[in-house]
């Protein structure tokens, strides 16, 4: 009887330790990461968001395989800042980027001190890989090469002309095609699908995983070069909503093709892909002065109003993540960085982050949003842009409406706006609600000085 019972008792405690070795093959089991992020698309262009004159049915087929966030803030209103905060998962001035980097080679950007998700899915075992648009430094430590990424292909500025390669902008007019830290030129192949093919092989090169992927596609920024397929599809579009949609539905198609790289390989469940534009859509010159869709919204790229910042953003991961949802709860483009840690079992570093797990929200439509309240720095300075939101009330500092560029509108000093009641921000309620101003401007102060002090280290 007792040789029995040691028998089973041995027997459970070999178990026991079995079933806590590494199993064979558990890191492949680990989710693939794949995130997409759009330039200058604006907060409601895709059919899922409300646009009808669009055809993007590849991402609003995303958007009923996962959630849809309906207030997803990008980390900053111009490129290089919304992508730092991506990067880092910290305020984009925390980052060093409260600005837009130089499209110059030579030139540093983000400092090489900070920790990317590259850097961090890296060192718990992923491959990782970035493809497209970079606009975070053109110094070797500041390129992707240099910030954790095993491979890069693409641009290191803030655009290029899709079949040239070039930067056209204040002169000279600059090559800006590289592999790896290396120059490369492939003069005439048309960049999105040069994207594609890169994004695919990336894939195909590590199927068995797991994988990290940072595809920054550069549309719809200008200059928009939509395919002809498209320019026939709107050929009676009005212009500049005309150049516009030809340049989303071709973004639209190539994430499509993207996307079906994984399910012929059988990964699309294993894969979290996250969806998200940089910032609002741009009312520049180049851009013809407009052409996105911001809806009530306020504001454009380069202005802290919601239609700067309120952009679409879809999350995916079938089995896993919740399919054809909504989400209300605030949420940033600074906090991707902790949630994928959290989705991928990754431990994170140790230092102040600003993005928040969004892990819990993806997993529950009645969860809380992680954020108290969330600042916005754009520039540097006392002069520089600033905005807080705390709930419904949202206080604006030095801000500029950028909603037409060609009519420039003055703004109070000071904006409070409510966005419960007041959703495009036509009212300063300022002068109503001092004890509001008075609680967000300390917050704004509370952050502001504290990417001061971490400046000056």
């Amino acid at each position: 009887m007792i040789r029995n019972l040691l028998c089973l008792l041995s027997f459970v405690v070999l178990v026991h330790a079995v079933s806590r070795l590494p199993r064979v093959g558990a890191a492949d089991a680990r989710p693939n990461v794949i995130i997409i992020y759009t330039d200058d698309q604006g907060s409601l262009d895709l059919n899922c968001y409300g646009s009808r004159d669009l055809h993007t049915p590849q991402l609003d087929e995303l958007a009923s395989q996962g959630v849809r966030f309906t207030q997803m803030y990008s980390p900053s209103a111009i490129c290089s800042s919304s992508r730092a905060g991506l990067m880092t998962g910290r305020f984009p001035a925390r980052a060093g980027v409260p600005s837009n980097v130089s499209s110059g080679k030579g030139h540093p950007g983000m400092p090489s001190s900070e920790m990317t998700i590259a850097e961090l899915m890296k060192s718990a075992g992923y491959a990782t890989g970035h493809v497209g648009k970079w606009h975070l430094g053109y110094t070797p430590e500041t390129m992707p090469n240099g910030q954790g990424f095993d491979s890069s292909f693409g641009h290191m500025g803030g655009c290029i002309d899709n079949y040239s390669h070039f930067f056209y902008w204040n002169g000279p007019n600059r090559h800006d095609l590289w592999r790896d830290g290396k120059e490369i030129f492939r003069d005439g192949q048309f960049f999105l699908d040069l994207m594609v093919e890169e994004g695919q092989q990336f894939i195909k090169a590590n199927r068995d995983g797991p994988f990290f992927m940072y595809w920054a596609i550069n549309a719809p920024h200008y200059p928009m070069q939509g395919t002809s397929k498209w320019r026939e599809h709107y050929k009676d579009l009005p212009s500049p909503r005309r150049q516009y949609a030809e340049f989303v539905s071709t973004v639209d198609e190539k994430i499509g093709d993207l996307i079906g790289t994984l399910d012929q390989l059988g990964l699309r469940e294993n894969t979290l892909i996250v969806v998200q534009s940089d910032h609002g859509h741009s009312t520049e010159e180049r851009a013809f002065w407009g052409g996105g869709n911001a809806g009530p919204y306020r504001g454009a790229k380069a202005s802290l109003f919601e239609g700067g910042l309120r952009v679409p953003s879809v999350v995916s991961m079938p089995g896993t993540i919740p399919q054809n949802e909504t989400r209300d709860q605030l949420a940033t483009g600074c906090d991707w960085f902790p949630t994928i840690a959290e989705l991928c079992g990754i431990e994170l570093p140790e230092h102040h982050l600003d993005g928040k797990s969004l892990a819990a929200v993806l997993k529950n439509q009645d969860a809380e949003s992680p954020h108290d309240h969330f600042y916005w720095q754009l520039g540097g300075g006392k002069n520089a842009q600033w905005a807080v939101r705390q709930g419904d009330w949202k206080l604006l500092g030095n801000a500029r409406d950028t909603t037409d560029r060609q009519r420039r509108v003055n703004v109070d000093k000071l904006f409070l706006a409510n966005l419960k009641q007041d959703i495009g921000e036509t009212k300063n309620l300022a002068a109503d609600h001092p004890e509001i101003v008075q609680t967000l401007q300390a917050l704004q102060q509370k952050h502001y000085e504290s990417i001061a002090k971490a400046a000056s280290r």
